[in-house]
Parts: C-alpha cells; sequence; structure tokens
C-alpha cells in the first residue's frame, strides 16, 4: 500500500481505486465520483471542493477528516471502518448518504445539506447541526442527547423513538419533534 505524507492532491479526476495511506494530506478540486477507496486510510485529511458522489468507500479509515464544500451523495459511511472514526462537513451536499450505527459523538455537520440521510441507531451525543437542511432524514433509534438543533430546519425526530436528553432545538423547530401527531401550530 502506497504512503502519502504531507502532499496536496490537486485537480485529480479519477474513477478507479484509490487505496494508500493519507496522512495530513489535501485534496482540491478533486473528482472521485464513482471512485473506489476500499481499504484506503484517511488519517488529518481535509478535501475541499471535491466530488465523491457514489464513491464506495468501504472498510475506509476516516481518522479525523474535514470534507469542506464537498458533493458526497449517496455515500455509504456506515460501510468505513469504526476505528478512529472521526469527520466533519462543511458546506457539503451529503444528501441520500448513510451513517447507519456509527458512532460520531460531537461530529460538525455545518450549513449542509442531508436530506434523505439515514442516520438510524447512530450515536450523534453533542454534535452540531448548524445551519442544515435535514428534509427527510431519518432518526430512528439515534441517540442526540446533547446534540445541537438550534439552527437546523426541516427534520423531524421522534422523542418516543430517539435520545433527545438535554438536546438543543430552537422554539420554531419544535414543530420537527411533533410531526408524528399530525397536528397544525399556527
Amino acid at each position: 500500500m502506497l504512503i502519502y505524507e504531507g502532499k496536496t492532491f490537486k485537480n485529480i479526476a479519477s474513477k478507479g481505486s484509490r487505496d494508500g495511506e493519507f496522512e495530513n494530506c489535501s485534496f482540491v478540486n478533486c473528482d472521485f465520483s464513482n471512485g473506489v477507496f476500499t481499504s484506503g486510510k484517511f488519517t488529518d485529511c481535509v478535501l475541499t471542493n471535491c466530488n465523491l458522489a457514489l464513491a464506495k468507500i468501504s472498510n475506509c479509515q476516516l481518522n479525523d477528516v474535514t470534507f469542506k464544500d464537498c458533493k458526497l451523495l449517496g455515500l455509504n459511511f456506515c460501510d468505513c471502518s469504526d476505528f478512529l472514526f472521526t469527520v466533519k462537513f462543511e458546506n457539503c451536499i451529503l444528501d441520500y448518504s448513510s451513517f447507519a450505527r456509527k458512532k460520531m459523538a460531537k461530529t460538525n455537520f455545518l450549513n449542509s445539506s442531508l436530506r434523505n440521510v439515514d442516520f438510524t441507531d447512530s450515536d450523534l451525543s453533542k454534535a452540531v447541526f448548524a445551519n442544515d437542511d435535514l428534509t427527510n432524514a431519518v432518526f430512528n433509534k439515534t441517540t442526540i442527547k446533547e446534540a445541537d438543533f438550534l439552527t437546523a430546519r426541516n427534520y423531524s425526530i421522534d422523542p418516543e423513538k430517539n435520545n433527545v436528553k438535554k438536546a438543543r432545538f430552537s422554539l420554531y423547530g419544535v414543530i420537527g419533534l411533533l410531526n408524528k401527531y399530525d397536528i397544525r401550530v399556527e
């Protein structure tokens, strides 16, 4: 397996396999859509303005990886290695991705689109959802205790099916906790 340390990769377009170990690396304006990253290892890396739509990331290790302005449509983060799994998202499109069964305490989702994302059985304790669109996101048996939803929008979370203890919601957003009752708040 190739090992890369402290390198910057710019304007790369590749649909093929990108296995290897990447430590303190930056990826800028790269198109890895439909690519294969199985068993890749990324530590302290930043991906900026990259397209990873529908990429295969099974057994991939993501340790302190930041995604900025990235297109991450349909990624199965649930297939990534659980070992040291730590990610952060800023201004990303994560629609139709899955984080089912992932332990993601303190994860930041900032200014991102999380439409139709699956958080089933995930641990999102103390996570921050700042200015995120959570339309049709699935929260089922999800731990969101002490999570921050103050500026998130369009979420629907059933407090009876999720651990919401001490989670923070705006008064406007509380309606997303009542959807199952099919009531009107005027």
